[in-house]
């Protein structure tokens, strides 16, 4: 598992700044786009639904849709 300390980290699998970076801290999990930064939007999640959530996608509950 990540460090909490609020530190926002990317994917070791992101390229060219396009992606997604996560900071976990005790209270929450902030989540902003790398593209964005400085003065991007941040969304930021409750520990236990980004849990919830990271589980359903591990499980693939939000796999796109068949053609």
């Amino acid at each position: 598992m990540a460090e909490k300390d609020g530190v926002f980290r990317k994917s070791t699998f992101s390229a060219y700044g396009n992606c997604v970076e996560v900071a976990l801290s005790e209270d929450d999990v902030r989540v902003r786009d790398s593209k964005q930064v400085p003065g991007g939007a941040v969304l930021a999640f409750s520990t236990s639904v980004w849990r919830d959530f990271t589980e359903g996608v591990k499980a693939g509950r939000f796999g796109l849709p068949a053609e």
